[in-house]
């Protein structure tokens, strides 16, 4: 028997000129991603505004930051420990990371670049670039979705109701052969996810329970817990982790769409019915976080489904 192809992510290309909603070429790509999405939870974007030139910049960008004294990193805080400046410990002694919430304003990432470098640094405004173009595609990504649902009368709604996160994360390189866990598996708890990563290390579970590799220096769109919940369990949501080997540093960046506080996530009425019926209990994912951070949280096989799910078979 031949050696058969290993499995890949789909690819889909968001770069067409004409891709605009109500063509022909928004119709078939919405039919991809949806398809993408309830195969895989995530599939692989080719998007020519997040060019290979402004990724290597931005790349460049988290470099420098990185290599900032831990003093300095340490001035990026925030209300949500998550958000904020997470450096090596024993489970992960390999990733640190530093966040940047609603990078989509533009003071906010030149007022961290200011409070990290007091006499400016020019390069970091390349990460504000790329927010922009990210931020375009997490909306043409999201609009699909509903329109793919006939729940568009929802988007405004939908948009207004989240805020964006950006995430640098570094990998530091185990130096050996055998990889070695660089982030344990996880789902991501939030909408969408738009993650850009430099080498190889991103992995992601299948159905079946097969790990497949995502390519290196690709860009990959996942959906997260909320939106799983949101759409009423009609997506895939998949576990990933990263996994490392050699001796490079891996550096990447992901933009997270998040549910903002107070707002209440609740599947519409259009997507329950009796051959779907209702999965989890309107929930505040503000209080889903202080939940996932919990003893009682680290103890469940699922923090997700242990807060909010309606049937323990879900």
């Amino acid at each position: 028997m031949g050696s058969e192809t290993p499995t890949q992510l789909p690819v889909i290309d968001f770069s067409n000129q004409n891709l605009k909603p109500g063509s022909l070429e928004w119709d078939s790509v919405k039919t991809q991603v949806r398809q993408a999405l309830e195969e895989y939870g995530c599939f692989e974007a080719s998007y020519d505004k997040a060019s290979s030139e402004l990724r290597k910049a931005v790349f460049e960008s988290l470099k420098e930051l990185f290599e900032l004294p831990l003093e300095t990193k340490m001035k990026n805080v925030s209300e949500n420990p998550s958000h904020a400046y997470i450096s090596p410990h024993p489970s992960a002694p390999l990733y640190e990371s530093i966040g940047i919430e609603d990078p989509d304003i533009g003071e906010n990432v030149e007022s961290l670049a200011n409070s990290f470098w007091p006499h400016g640094n020019t390069s970091f405004r390349f990460i504000g670039l790329m927010v922009e173009q990210l931020s375009e595609l997490d909306g043409v990504v999201r609009r699909m979705i509903l329109e793919s649902f006939g729940i568009e009368k929802y988007m405004e709604e939908h948009m207004n109701s989240t805020k964006y996160l950006l995430r640098a994360m570094k990998y530091k390189p185990p130096n050996t052969s055998e990889k070695k866990l660089g982030s344990r598996d996880h789902t991501d708890k939030n909408i969408v996810t738009v993650l850009c990563q430099g080498i190889q290390g991103l992995e992601i579970q299948l159905k079946n329970g097969e790990w497949i590799t995502a390519k290196p220096h690709s860009l990959t769109v996942f959906i997260g817990d909320s939106l799983f919940a949101w759409l009423n369990g009609r997506l895939h949501t998949p576990y990933h982790r990263v996994m490392m080997k050699g001796n490079e540093p891996r550096y990447s960046f992901g933009l997270f769409s998040n549910p903002k506080k107070g707002y209440i996530i609740k599947a519409p009425e259009e997507l329950v019915d009796e051959e779907h019926p209702l999965m989890f209990k309107p929930f505040d994912f503000h209080d889903f976080l202080r939940f996932f951070h919990s003893d009682a949280a680290r103890k469940s096989q699922s923090a997700f489904h242990t807060f909010c799910a309606l049937h323990s078979n879900t």
